[in-house]
């Protein structure tokens, strides 16, 4: 356990982004008992957000009604995509007040800035509104998440020395990765002195499924552990760390988590070794760095599901396994939305946190599926 900001926060998050569902809405019952297990280990960090549809009221529902306000750390964000004016945009903090009924937020973020979004948050003065809401004790603690270059983060700190901590995409494949800019990325928050929370630790999901020469190497090492908690140690073991996310869905990856983080221990030398070894590996991969966070799904006029295409892709690329990566496609191309369909309006790229060209990926996936 770590103490910052004088309250003591687990290494371990939980992301509440992508909850299990149950006849397409969020399982409330199965999330009570997820957030009972978290809670009972002695973890308090909780992360929502105001555009993840259904989450705030699910953590009204199986968190805030439940527990003491004082034993538990809430974090949600303000999405300045989600406004089309300053009135709509700083609503969005008294809506989400209202979903989780939790008072205040001990933690509260701007959400996803980077290059094509960041002088809407300045444009909007979201900045000095969040600076009021921390003077009137709406918030406890400011921050932003961030899904851009060191050059801007440096600038966006050196601006706003206001800020207590930034959210960031760390795990060991995009380290070095040139379009997420990690370790960049981490080392820049550092020099500022500020505090990071960690997200996307396991790449949506990829790194818990990793390549099979990852998987070979790894297992030799450590046959009982999960893939998933060589890439949540990775990001753990960092300096400055208040806690790293991990956006869980059921209870058996819960019930994983906790069996590691409980007792955190840091990667060792020969683990270090390892997770270099790793990197390497994927640093040759040809798979897409989609983490499945839909953003891009929102505005495409086609309602083509890019995320599932490119699981799809990724099971052929990382995998080798091409019948199975024939079938997720089917799947994910049915009531017609294939990756033909395209009209390259690029509403996607520009929502796309990992700065993917989709509608490059998306004629790679045609030219290997249709």
């Amino acid at each position: 356990m770590s103490d910052y900001f004088g309250k003591e926060v687990g290494k371990l998050g939980f992301g509440l982004m992508r909850l299990p569902k149950k006849g397409g809405s969020i399982d409330v019952e199965h999330v009570k008992k997820m957030v009972d297990l978290f809670m009972e280990a002695g973890f308090t960090y909780f992360d929502t957000a105001y555009v993840y549809t259904g989450s705030e009221v699910a953590a009204k529902l199986a968190l805030v009604d439940r527990y003491d306000r004082n034993s538990y750390t809430l974090a949600t964000k303000l999405n300045v995509n989600a406004a089309l004016t300053e009135k709509a945009a700083k609503k969005e903090f008294y809506t989400s007040l209202e979903r989780t009924g939790a008072g205040y937020f001990d933690f509260y973020l701007l959400h996803a800035l980077m290059a094509n979004n960041y002088r809407k948050y300045e444009r909007f003065h979201l900045w000095d509104f969040v600076r009021e809401l921390k003077e009137k004790g709406l918030i406890k603690h400011l921050g932003f998440s961030y899904h851009d270059d060191p050059v801007l983060l440096d600038r966006l700190l050196t601006d706003h020395p206001e800020v207590d901590f930034v959210q960031l995409q760390i795990n060991y494949a995009d380290w070095e990765n040139p379009s997420v800019t990690s370790r960049a990325n981490y080392e820049t928050a550092r020099k500022h002195g500020v505090s990071i929370v960690v997200m996307e630790p396991v790449k949506g999901g990829a790194l818990a499924d990793p390549p099979r020469a990852v998987k070979e190497l790894m297992k030799a090492h450590s046959p009982n552990m999960s893939f998933a908690s060589w890439a949540i140690r990775f990001a753990a073991s960092l300096d400055g760390i208040i806690t790293v996310l991990s956006g869980m869905s059921n209870l058996d990856q819960m019930k994983d988590n906790l069996s590691y983080m409980k007792d955190f221990r840091p990667l060792d030398g020969e683990e270090q070794k390892i997770i270099q070894q790793a990197q390497r590996i994927m640093g040759n991969s040809s798979t897409v760095p989609c983490t499945a966070c839909r953003y891009c799904t929102e505005g495409c006029p086609m309602q083509i599901n890019i995320p599932e295409i490119f699981k799809a892709m990724n099971l052929q690329l990382g995998m080798g396994q091409m019948e199975e990566a024939k079938k997720a496609y089917a799947l994910a191309a049915q009531a017609g939305h294939m990756a033909s369909d395209c009209i390259g309006c690029g509403q996607c790229e520009s929502a796309c946190p990992q700065h993917i060209k989709i509608t490059d990926e998306l004629r790679r996936a045609k030219e290997m599926f249709e």
